[in-house]
C-alpha cells in the first residue's frame, strides 16, 4: 500500500530531510507500517483524516481520550510553559527590584501625581525608564495578565523628563540646548506631552491621547498645552505607522505581527431600538458595580502586598513568581476543561489557527474544532480582545467559556498588579469586560438586535468606565481602536452610567494608588470642611525669614535645622522705614549663592556683581540626582561671619494671600496656578509684613483633621 511504501522510503533514506514538517501528522499503527516509532509527514505526502497532538518525540491522537498522559509528556510541556514564564517573570522582578523600585505598576498614579506638583525624582528617572521599558518586555512575555498601555505612558513620561533636564550627566548625554525648559512650567508640560504620546502609542489613538492628557493626567491645562499635545501625538500616529508597515512587509521578522489592538467593527450594523438602550443601561450598570468592586478589592490586595514588599527585594521576586505560576497555571490547565467547537462556516480566517498567532486555537481539538479557551488563553491580549470584539460570531464561545474567561481575568488581574513588575490595567480591564459584555449579549439574547462584538465594546468601555472613571477620553480611544462613529451614542451613554454608578461607592483606582501611597495630591475641589476655616487656622511654624542682606552662618543654621524650600525675605530698617516683605528665595537658590561665595564683610547690597557673577541659567530647576546639597557645601569660619545679598535671587512677586481668605478658596487658588509656596500676609497694617507660608502640606485633610478633630464628622 501506498503508506507502507513511503515508509519504507523513509527507513531507507530516500526522503530528503525538506520533506518533514510538524502541523498535520498521523499515527500509523505498527502493524501498518512495520515501525517501531509513529513517524512525522508532510501533509502532502499522506492522505489521512487524522489529527494528533505532538509532545516531545511522542505523538498522540487528538481524538482518543484514551490517551497515555506520560507518554504524551504533557507534564513535561507544562514544566516548558511555566519554566519560561517563570524566568521572564524573574527577570522583570529582580531588575524591577533592584534597579528601580518604582517603575513597577502602570506609572500613571506617579505620573499623575508628579503633575500635580508631587517633585519625586526617582518617579521620572534614566534608570526608572530602563526598567520600565525591559520590565514591560519581560512581563508581557511572560504572559502575566497586564498590559503595557500605563508602562508606556510612564516610559513617553521619563523620556520628556530626561530632555527636560537636558539629558543625563551621569551616562554622559547631555544637549545644551535642552536647557531652555529647566524651568517647573516648562517640564510639566513636556512631561504631559510625553504622556499624552504614550496612549497614543500604545492604542494608536492620537485623539485619545491628547484627552487622557487632558482628563487624567495633567492638573493644570492652557491652550498652549493642548496644541503641543496634539502635535506630539500626530508625531506619534505617523512614525508608528511608517514603523508597523515596515516591519509587516516583513523586514522585522516576527516583530510587527500582531500586537497593537486595531479591530475595525465599522462593517457590523449599528442600528439599535429602545430595547437596546435598556440592555446598554443593564451593561452600565454592571460595568460600575464591577469596576467599584474591583477598585474595592485591588485596594485590599495592594495594602498587603505592602506589607510583602517593604521585608525587601527578595520578598518582592517570590511574590513575583507565585503569581506567575498561578497564571501559567490557569491559562495552561483551564482549556483542558473546555468542550471542542466545531469552526463557523463563511468566514475568511482559518480554522483552526495554524501558527502562532490567530482566533481559533486548535489545542487538543479533533480536525474542524477548535477550543474557545485556548482562543482566549494561549493567544496574545490584542488577538484575544480581537476575538472578543470580532462581529458576526454570536456562537463562537460557549457561556460557560465566557464566564471562566471573565472570573479568572478578573482575579488574576487583581493579584497581578501588585507585584514588581511594570504592569497596565487597561488591557485586563477590557478583556474582562468584553467577556461579560458576550455574556449578557447571549441572555439578552431575545431581546436585543446588536451583534455580541458590539456588546463586547460595550462591556469593556462599561468597565472602565466603573474601574478608572474616565470617560471622554476612553470613549474617543475606543472609537479609534473599533473605527465604529455609529455607537459613539451607546458608549458615551455606557461610560456615564457606569462612572455614576462607580462614583457612589468609591473613588477612581489611580486616584485610589496615589492615596494609598501617601503622595500628597491636590484633587480639583476642595473638601467642603475647608469653607469653616481661614489661611491663618492652618499656617504650619516656626516661620523662619531671612534678612535681604543676611549672615552667612544664619542662613546656613537655618539651613541645616529646617527642610524648607522656601524662605520669605524680610527687609528691615536700615534698608527700609520699616520692616516689609521683600520675597520668597528658594532653598536651590540659596545654596547656588553659596556655593559661588561672593561674601561682603559689611552689609552692604551687592546686586551688580552678583548678576555679573552669576546667569540665568545657573539657577534653572536641576535634573535628577544633580542638584547641590548642603553637604557640597565648604563654609570656613571666617566666611560665616560675613553677608550675602539675596536680592538678586528674591522672587519679588510672589503670591499672597491676606489671612483671613476662606481655605477651601484658598486651596483652589494654589492648584490651578500650580504653587508651591503661597504667602500669608496679617491683615492689619501694624502687625510683621508675614504671617507664614501655606504649602501643599497645609491643604492635606489629615494636617488639617489633625489640628482640628471636630471637623471629621463634617467631612
Amino acid at each position: 500500500m501506498d503508506v507502507q511504501h513511503n515508509h519504507k522510503n523513509q527507513q531507507e533514506g530516500d526522503i530528503e530531510s525538506s520533506e518533514w514538517t510538524d502541523g498535520m501528522v498521523t499515527m500509523l499503527e505498527k502493524q501498518e507500517s512495520g515501525l517501531k516509532e509513529p513517524l512525522l509527514l508532510r501533509r502532502r505526502t499522506l492522505n489521512t483524516t487524522s489529527q494528533i497532538a505532538i509532545v516531545g518525540s511522542n505523538v498522540c491522537p487528538i481524538e482518543s481520550l484514551d490517551y497515555d498522559v506520560k507518554k504524551c509528556r504533557y507534564y513535561e510541556a507544562f514544566i516548558a510553559y511555566a519554566g519560561c514564564n517563570l524566568v521572564l517573570a524573574t527577570a522583570a522582578a529582580a531588575i524591577c527590584a533592584y534597579i528601580a523600585p518604582a517603575a513597577a505598576g502602570s506609572g500613571i498614579p506617579e505620573v499623575k501625581a508628579y503633575l500635580n506638583g508631587v517633585d519625586a525624582h526617582s518617579i521620572l528617572a534614566p534608570s526608572t525608564l530602563f526598567v520600565k521599558i525591559f520590565g514591560s518586555i519581560f512581563g508581557v512575555s511572560a504572559g502575566f495578565v497586564l498590559g503595557k498601555e500605563g508602562p508606556m505612558v510612564h516610559t513617553g513620561a521619563c523620556i520628556a523628563s530626561i530632555l527636560g533636564q537636558g539629558g543625563s550627566r551621569k551616562y554622559h548625554l547631555t544637549w545644551t540646548w535642552l536647557r531652555y525648559f529647566k524651568n517647573d512650567r516648562d517640564r510639566r508640560d513636556l512631561i504631559t506631552c510625553g504622556a499624552a504620546a504614550g496612549v497614543a502609542a500604545a492604542f494608536r489613538a492620537p485623539v485619545g491621547g491628547v484627552l487622557f492628557a487632558l482628563e487624567e493626567a495633567a492638573s493644570w491645562w492652557r491652550s498652549a498645552l493642548l496644541w503641543r499635545t496634539f502635535f506630539t501625538t500626530a508625531i506619534v500616529a505617523v512614525v508608528l505607522k511608517a514603523f508597523i508597515g515596515f516591519c509587516r512587509s516583513g523586514n522585522c521578522g516576527l516583530f510587527g505581527k500582531g500586537g497593537l489592538i486595531m479591530f475595525d467593527l465599522s462593517s457590523t450594523p449599528t442600528t439599535y431600538s429602545s430595547l437596546d438602550l435598556i440592555a446598554v443601561v443593564v451593561l452600565g450598570a454592571m460595568g460600575g458595580i464591577f469596576g467599584s468592586l474591583f477598585n474595592f478589592l485591588l485596594d485590599k490586595i495592594l495594602r498587603t502586598y505592602s506589607i510583602i514588599n517593604e521585608r525587601g527585594a527578595p520578598f518582592k521576586i517570590m511574590l513575583t513568581m507565585a503569581v506567575s505560576l498561578l497564571t501559567s497555571c490557569c491559562s495552561y490547565g483551564l482549556p483542558w476543561l473546555a468542550r471542542c467547537t466545531p469552526c463557523p462556516t463563511g468566514i475568511k480566517e482559518e480554522c483552526p489557527t495554524i501558527g502562532r498567532s490567530g482566533n481559533f486555537k486548535n489545542f487538543q481539538c479533533p480536525p474542524g474544532h477548535y477550543n474557545g479557551l485556548a482562543s482566549l488563553f494561549l493567544n496574545t491580549n490584542d488577538d484575544a480582545i480581537r476575538n472578543l470584539f470580532s462581529g458576526g460570531t454570536e456562537g463562537e464561545f460557549h457561556i460557560a467559556t465566557l464566564f471562566v474567561f471573565f472570573v479568572v481575568v478578573y482575579c488574576l488581574a487583581l493579584v497581578t498588579y501588585g507585584v514588581a513588575v511594570p504592569s497596565g490595567l487597561f488591557i485586563p480591564v477590557i478583556l474582562s469586560g468584553a467577556s461579560y459584555g458576550r455574556l449578557v449579549r447571549r441572555f439578552l439574547g431575545s431581546v436585543t438586535d446588536l451583534d455580541a462584538g458590539l456588546f463586547a465594546l460595550l462591556g469593556a468601555a462599561s468597565f472602565l468606565g466603573g474601574s478608572m472613571r474616565m470617560t471622554v477620553s476612553v470613549c474617543v480611544i475606543l472609537l479609534e481602536l473599533t473605527n465604529d462613529l455609529y455607537m459613539l451614542p451607546l458608549v458615551m451613554l455606557v461610560l456615564l452610567i457606569s462612572k455614576t454608578v462607580a462614583d457612589s461607592f468609591n473613588k477612581g483606582v489611580y486616584d485610589q494608588i496615589v492615596k494609598m501611597k501617601g503622595l500628597p495630591y491636590m484633587e480639583a475641589h476642595a473638601e467642603p470642611y475647608m469653607r469653616n476655616l481661614v489661611a491663618g487656622d492652618v499656617v504650619s511654624g516656626p516661620l523662619v525669614t531671612f534678612s535681604g542682606i543676611e549672615k552667612v552662618g544664619n542662613i546656613m543654621h537655618a539651613l541645616k535645622l529646617t527642610g524648607h524650600n522656601g524662605f520669605p525675605v524680610v527687609d528691615e530698617p536700615p534698608l527700609t522705614e520699616a520692616p516689609e516683605l521683600c520675597g520668597l528665595v528658594l532653598r536651590t537658590h540659596l545654596l547656588v549663592l553659596l556655593k559661588g561665595k561672593h561674601f561682603s564683610k559689611d552689609r552692604v547690597r551687592t546686586r551688580e556683581q552678583i548678576l555679573k557673577r552669576f546667569g540665568a541659567f545657573d539657577f534653572a530647576k536641576a535634573g535628577s540626582g544633580k542638584g547641590l546639597k548642603l553637604e557640597d557645601l565648604e563654609i570656613g569660619e571666617e566666611e560665616m561671619e560675613m553677608y550675602v545679598d539675596l536680592h538678586p535671587i528674591t522672587n519679588t512677586s510672589p503670591y499672597t494671600v491676606v489671612e483671613t481668605i476662606s481655605l477651601a478658596k484658598a486651596a483652589v487658588l494654589f492648584r490651578e496656578l500650580g504653587l508651591r509656596h503661597l504667602c500669608v500676609v496679617p491683615k492689619a497694617p501694624w502687625r510683621p509684613p508675614i504671617v507664614g507660608i501655606l504649602t501643599r502640606h497645609d491643604f492635606m485633610p489629615e494636617h488639617i483633621l489633625s489640628l482640628y478633630p471636630h471637623l471629621s464628622s463634617h467631612k
